[in-house]
């Protein structure tokens, strides 16, 4: 047994005094190794404290103990009747028991020994509270101690070592031996209002070898505090962060008065009346409202609870009127924040813009794609369009007017009145409401539109055409183009016929001057006359004309007597070669006759054959004809019944026509010179 001293300084002081006492004691009946002895903590019913040391014949009995009934005599043996417990020891007084030994004829001996329990870890360490509850304001530096929490061992020579879980690292501890709880992260309060943790205790240190004996735990809740840092907020606005620091940035509100007139109460601002909240959500401090460096001829005043706005007289001047608006906390007025309120002066109007119908019924198909146009009915491809109307102006039209569907999102409306749609619908009724406002003064008044979605259709795109369109339109071009053609053919046979009717009036000039130039003069007995000619069916066209001047020229040069045969000539009903029943000429008017055409060198033919060579064209006959018989001739035009069908009607008027042949070698002709 180790006797060594481990309890008190004043348990070593008895230890040396009792030793030196045995010592200076005669021989004794009996007696102990050591009268201070160490028993441990939680020791068995029985267990032997000590064993005397006495001669034979020796009787050894308890005369006292301190406290009682701890301990007792088996023979020579001293033993524990209870189960000894460190915790309730009192360290500055061992267990006393007092032991006497007695012989026959002897003197007896008295034993006092000291008895001192010994502490072993049979106990776990506690803590005080199963949850401890910490305020931690938001913001503080890292390493800021927030607290200290400590558990206690009953085992008073266990050294207690401890561990902190913070969930995301938010607080650690001091040190494994020392539990001051630390700041570890920056805490926002927006963020992170609360952080709960667990701390364990250990009487082994932590990562050591040995094998943990006893633990305990306890839960910390760290409430953070939100302190005030912020101004107050104007409402509604948009949060921006710049590192720590947090902003809440307005813009502003607006709103419109009417010249001359005060307004009976609060003023209509928009987005939203003048509102301002604690910057810092947590602290929610009450907040008030000013107009900084206001004049006593103010217009406008305030709501210092409120941030109502209100008239104190009517404005008198025109243009827009910026306000400067203070929110401050009333606690701590160095917390502020200003904004601007800005009032746009208007002429107030007589009548609100209205819709041209109250209601409206669009039709749309289901697959239509987005900001497709609602359309005015199911068979047609015309866009709906809602229009309004102000009794403000003559002309109804207000160009300050903006159309909105007052709640939902399926569809919008453009500027000019069309309705889109602006997401996917399913199929059915959608009924909506429509607000036309004057952007001016705000007046506004609204309308019903009722949108059937079908499952399916043809819809109209902004901007687009549809197939049935594309196609009208591609039909339209080339009916166009075909008409275009048409044009061009007939103004390209025309010119055709101009220059034909040009060839005639030049071939019936040489002709006619083969028959009545020269000294001879006409040649008599023969009448020629191309009536069909001067009364061509374009009898106003500019070439009829000509030919009629060239006519009248060639007449004005003949002979009286060849003027009045050619006044007989027009007079023939159609286009005749006609024989005169007139004595035949003499000998020398056919050989002056002779004489005219030889210098002429022209020749009137008459032929059986139809010649097709381009520039020529003859009078024939489907027979010859005797020239030497005073028979009337007529020309039939060609019909193309007797010949089996002609070209065309071109063809029938050239071949009818009267030409002249150049050639003077040819037999079958006419020879004006043998009648």
């Amino acid at each position: 047994m180790d006797l060594r001293p481990k309890g008190s300084a004043a348990v070593f002081v008895l230890l040396v005094l009792f030793t030196f006492c045995t010592f200076s004691e005669a021989q004794n009946l009996c007696s102990v190794t050591d009268r201070l002895i160490f028993i441990r903590e939680n020791n068995n019913l029985g267990a032997t404290v000590t064993t005397l040391i006495a001669e034979e014949g020796v009787m050894a009995t308890i005369t006292s103990q301190n406290p009682e009934g701890l301990f007792s005599l088996n023979g020579y043996d001293l033993i524990a009747d209870t189960v000894l417990d460190f915790e309730t020891f009192d360290q500055n007084k061992p267990h006393e028991v007092n032991i006497e030994c007695t012989k026959a004829d002897s003197l007896s001996t008295t034993l006092n020994l000291k008895i001192v329990v010994e502490d072993i870890n049979d106990n776990p360490p506690a803590f005080a509270e199963s949850q401890y509850t910490l305020n931690v304001d938001e913001l503080s530096k890292v390493d800021t101690s927030v607290g200290l929490i400590t558990a206690t061992d009953p085992d008073k020579n266990d050294r207690l070592y401890y561990r902190l879980d913070s969930p995301e690292g938010e607080f650690d501890l001091e040190a494994s031996f020392n539990p001051n709880i630390l700041v570890k992260k920056l805490l926002d309060y927006d963020k992170i209002k609360i952080v709960t943790m667990t701390l364990y205790v250990q009487d082994t240190p932590i990562g050591s070898t040995a094998e943990v004996s006893h633990t305990a735990s306890t839960t910390i809740v760290a409430n953070i505090i939100d302190i005030d840092n912020r101004p107050p907020w104007f409402q509604p606005c948009t949060q921006t962060e710049f590192g720590t620091s947090k902003v809440c940035i307005s813009s502003g509100y607006e709103g419109t008065v009417n010249l001359n007139e005060q307004a009976p109460g609060p003023l209509s601002l928009k987005p939203s009346p003048v509102i301002a909240i604690d910057g810092d959500l947590g602290r929610n401090e009450p907040i008030g409202y000013a107009f900084p460096g206001a004049s006593e001829d103010r217009v406008f005043q305030i709501d210092t609870d409120t941030g109502s706005i209100t008239m104190l007289k009517p404005v008198e001047v025109a243009g827009p009127i910026v306000l400067t608006v203070m929110a401050y906390q009333k606690e701590n007025a160095h917390q502020f924040a200003t904004t601007t309120v800005i009032l746009r002066v208007v002429i107030s109007s007589t009548y609100p813009p209205t819709f041209v119908k109250p209601s409206y019924e669009g039709f749309i198909s289901k697959d239509a794609d987005l900001d497709s146009l609602v359309l005015e009915s199911k068979t047609s491809n015309r866009p709906l369009r809602v229009q309004a109307t102000d009794k403000d102006f003559s002309d109804g039209y207000n160009p300050n007017l903006r159309f909105e569907v007052v709640a939902g999102t399926d569809f919008s409306i453009t500027p000019e009145g069309f309705i889109l749609m602006a997401k996917e619908v399913s199929p059915g009724t959608v009924n909506l409401e429509m607000r036309v406002v004057d952007t001016t003064n705000e007046e506004s008044s609204t309308a019903s539109l009722v949108v059937e979605v079908t499952p399916g259709g043809q819809q109209v795109k902004t901007g687009e055409f549809s197939s049935g369109d594309m196609a009208a339109v591609g039909a339209s071009l080339a009916v166009v183009i075909v008409l275009c053609l048409v044009c061009i053919g007939l103004m390209v046979h025309r010119i055709k016929g101009h220059n034909a009717d040009w060839k005639k009036i030049s071939e019936a000039s040489a002709f006619r001057s083969t028959l009545g130039g020269g000294s001879g003069g006409p040649k008599e007995g023969v009448q020629y006359c191309n009536e069909g000619f001067q009364h061509d069916a374009d009898s106003g066209s500019v070439n009829t004309k000509l030919a009629a001047d060239l006519e009248n020229k060639l007449e004005s040069g003949l002979k009286p007597q060849q003027r009045r045969g050619s006044a007989q000539d027009k007079t023939t009903p159609s286009a005749v070669l006609q024989t005169t029943s007139s004595s035949p000429p003499d000998s020398s008017s056919l050989a002056s006759s002779d004489t005219i055409d030889g210098e002429k060198e022209v020749k009137p033919i008459l032929t059986k054959e139809r010649r097709n060579e381009e520039g020529y064209k003859a009078v024939w006959f489907k027979q010859d004809i005797d020239p030497s018989t005073k028979e009337e001739v007529v020309i039939i035009p060609d019909t193309g019944e007797a010949d089996g069908g002609c070209e065309d009607d071109d063809d029938i008027e050239e071949e009818d026509n009267l030409r002249t042949d150049m050639d003077s070698d040819d037999e079958d002709g006419l020879m004006t010179e043998d009648l």
